[in-house]
């Protein structure tokens, strides 16, 4: 497995949860520090933390300071990462599938029968 790969299985694990989900649509419409979130989710400021540090331990989030609360934001480029993961992942699968139809269909472009193969 390569790191890219690892990287990518970090991020499909943060998304995986559907609270971390929505914590990342609410982040995209804005920057907003964990007490913030916790006012418009159905759960704690204490697990919206613990979902931030998750989020944050997979790079899609970064923090920062503002006054005495910590805000976070969305990482986008740790999103493109994941995207272009899945882009290769989609082209390589779809060679695979082309090659297997390519085998499947007779030169004629009729599918082979039982006793053709």
């Amino acid at each position: 497995m390569t790191a890219r790969d690892e990287r990518a299985g970090r991020v499909f694990h943060a998304l995986a949860d559907a609270t971390r989900r929505e914590v990342v649509s609410r982040l995209a419409q804005a920057p907003a520090t964990a007490t913030e979130l916790a006012g418009s989710l159905p759960v704690s400021r204490q697990a919206v933390a613990k979902h931030l540090q998750a989020l944050d331990a997979a790079g899609l989030v970064a923090r920062s300071r503002v006054g005495r609360a910590v805000q976070y934001e969305l990482s986008p480029t740790v999103f493109d990462e994941a995207m272009a993961w899945m882009a290769e992942t989609g082209t390589r699968w779809d060679e695979r599938l082309r090659r297997l139809q390519a085998r499947a269909v007779s030169p004629s472009g009729a599918p082979r029968s039982r006793r053709d193969r």
